[in-house]
């Protein structure tokens, strides 16, 4: 690596460090504001823990806002640059502007990806250690304590309602199972169910059918297609599983379409987590590098925001649609990204003149 990769490296990577760091900063603050949650931390892990449940909380939502943040960052890494007419004297040196950016992608791409596997896998483990999500609570559609799941193996197709879970989603307590279709029993009542070898087993339930009374039944059964950690995955959120738990979930293989599809959303949007920073850069290094006479810029600063703003709307709706399956998960995760690179690259031919 050469000096000149060395200064370009320093200048965006503090500029770019600082932005991230006085986000963070802001977003543990307003983290901490949610008193209830950090309360109900203290008092079950006690001050330390809920200090950490902030930090961590915010390390999460940091990691979100990067695309923009990276993008604000390098502009002022950028301007520094070019008020010190450092950048001025490499592009009179004849170096081109894609030997310029080599080391920032570079590391870059090498940091994102640290993040995307470490830091993030870090901050996931301890936020579902110390504060989950209530079951019921993952989807606004869910009354409060109460857990729908649809179930189908075979021709068998029912709903089971449960006002209770144990963490792993193997037991549901106070259970009502409602079969759909022809079958010997059209409800099913339990005070518990535990899933066992590709079925529920309920110890105790009564049977229940609107043409003969009740019966009490033990050992019910109904076979089930998912498995411990799909339930506790539809019960909560694919933001609560790390990028190698999805791996692991994803490779046994999923048996419900929603799930396969949302998780592997996550896990193809964590690796090309390196494509979209990059695009990032890109837009940045275009809207402030090129040769101006003057040295306002303001309005080159205030579009590549605007822009950076942009591409993640276009991010984040992307990962509502490859989550829901309107997208193709590849495609969402992917796309937005290479959007971005085209625009950075394309603006910064424009601003050179076409000359590399």
């Amino acid at each position: 690596m050469s000096r000149i990769d060395w200064i370009v490296l320093n200048r965006l990577g503090s500029r770019i460090g600082v932005t991230v760091l006085v986000f963070y900063g802001l977003i543990a603050l307003v983290e901490s504001l949610d008193t209830w949650r950090f309360n109900f931390v203290a008092d079950n892990h006690g001050l330390p823990m809920a200090v950490v449940m902030v930090a961590m909380s915010g390390v999460k939502w940091t990691i979100k806002t990067l695309p923009v943040t990276v993008l604000m960052g390098a502009i002022l890494g950028f301007i520094d640059l070019k008020a010190r007419h450092e950048l001025t004297v490499i592009q009179a040196s004849g170096i081109s502007i894609w030997r310029t950016v080599r080391a920032p992608v570079i590391a870059l791409a090498a940091v994102s990806l640290l993040v995307a596997l470490g830091v993030e896998t870090l901050s996931t483990q301890i936020n579902r250690q110390l504060s989950p999500t209530p079951p019921g609570q993952a989807a606004m559609l869910t009354p409060p304590g109460e857990v729908w799941l649809e179930q189908r193996s075979g021709d068998t197709h029912y709903v089971m309602m449960a006002t209770g879970m144990q963490p792993g989603g193997a037991v549901l307590g106070q259970v009502t199972l409602f079969h759909l279709g022809e079958s010997d029993s059209a409800r099913v009542e339990a005070a518990e169910a535990r899933l066992e070898n590709g079925q529920w087993v309920m110890p105790e339930a009564i049977v229940r059918n609107p043409d003969r009374p009740a019966q009490r039944v033990f050992n019910y059964t109904v076979p089930t297609s998912s498995s411990a950690t799909e339930i506790g995955l539809k019960l909560a959120s694919t933001e609560d599983m790390t990028f190698f738990e999805l791996a692991r979930l994803l490779q046994a293989g999923v048996a419900d379409a929603s799930i396969r599809t949302a998780g592997t959303m996550r896990l193809i949007k964590l690796l090309a987590l390196p494509l979209v920073l990059t695009g990032s850069l890109f837009i940045a290094f275009a809207f402030t590098a090129g040769y101006r006479r003057g040295s306002n810029y303001g309005p080159a600063v205030l579009y590549g925001i605007v822009l950076g703003f942009v591409v993640f709307v276009i991010t984040e709706m992307a990962d509502r649609a490859g989550s829901t399956g309107v997208l193709d998960p590849t495609f969402a995760a992917v796309g937005p990204a290479f959007v971005a690179i085209v625009i950075g690259v394309t603006v910064l031919l424009y601003k050179e003149d076409g000359r590399a």
